[in-house]
């Protein structure tokens, strides 16, 4: 079907452009431009639903054709990325940077791959080379981490304030921001981060899961008023049961582990070995 509506349209331009001289010429180019939608509208498929494994040979194999299109270059990089390969995406992502059409996106996108190839030094140098006028969401946001990285809390609370403040589903940075409280402590300012996030995006599991560690390490054992469904709300009595036993309330752990079995619609394998192992002490 796409081929077909590809010669309609080739047809009717044609047509359109038998009356002028340079008829043939204006098919040609509006052909080139049709063919650079597609092209276009396929790497933007491989980005997103295609698998990234995949995604990495077809850019690779477009690239061979094409070395110098820096669309297929940002392609590769952050398919490699997504694939696991950081190394290799910040490999690619050196060529994207090197070539006279890259932008201060690709910097900051840059840093992101060294991040998860824990290069966190190389981030940094990479972020502070950008200038201060760039102000994204994402730059703020890998700014926060760094900070969080060396124990700045300080400025990764300022960095993440102002991530919030940029984009319009502040949630995952809202649960990120909350996990930084939690390992310095600041259980209350955790507990509101996680709320915060919630109210966001009520689906979000990772964000409940941390706001019971940030309740419980308050020694609040009681399930807070949030959307769940019945083994969600199983896996977070046993996150908090846990909790409870890691802070030597083992009695309140017990009937905390009782009640995940007693909740989860199917056997809870987890939380009835965690009893067995406390009823045999």
């Amino acid at each position: 079907m796409r081929h077909t509506v590809i010669l309609c349209l080739a047809g009717t331009l044609a047509l359109s452009a038998c009356g002028t001289r340079n008829g043939d010429a204006e098919v040609q180019r509006a052909m080139q431009d049709l063919n650079s939608i597609e092209s276009a509208s396929l790497n933007d498929v491989m980005l997103t639903v295609g698998d990234p494994e995949e995604a990495v040979k077809y850019f690779n194999g477009t690239l061979a054709g094409n070395p110098d299109r820096i669309d297929l270059q940002r392609g590769l990089a952050k398919s490699l990325v997504r694939a696991g390969r950081a190394d290799e995406g910040v490999t690619t992502w050196k060529l994207v940077i090197a070539h006279p059409d890259s932008n201060l996106d690709d910097r900051v996108e840059m840093a992101e791959a060294q991040i998860r190839a824990n290069s966190w030094d190389d981030a940094a140098a990479t972020l502070n080379a950008i200038p201060p006028t760039h102000e994204t969401f994402d730059r703020y946001r890998l700014e926060a981490m760094i900070a969080d990285s060396k124990q700045q809390w300080s400025k990764a609370d300022s960095f993440y304030q102002t991530a919030v403040g940029l984009t319009s589903t502040p949630a995952n940075t809202m649960n990120n921001w909350g996990y930084s409280k939690l390992t310095r402590g600041d259980y209350p300012g955790a507990e509101r981060l996680f709320t915060d996030a919630l109210r966001q995006d009520s689906t979000m599991f990772t964000a409940k899961n941390n706001l019971i560690l940030a309740r419980g390490a308050q020694r609040k054992y009681d399930l807070p008023v949030v959307p769940m469904t019945q083994i969600e709300r199983a896996q977070l009595l046993y996150t908090m049961a846990l909790t409870a036993i890691k802070q030597n309330d083992v009695t309140t752990g017990k009937g905390l582990l009782r009640e995940a079995i007693d909740t989860h619609p199917q056997h809870f394998e987890e939380a009835t070995r965690a009893l067995r192992a406390l009823e045999a002490v």
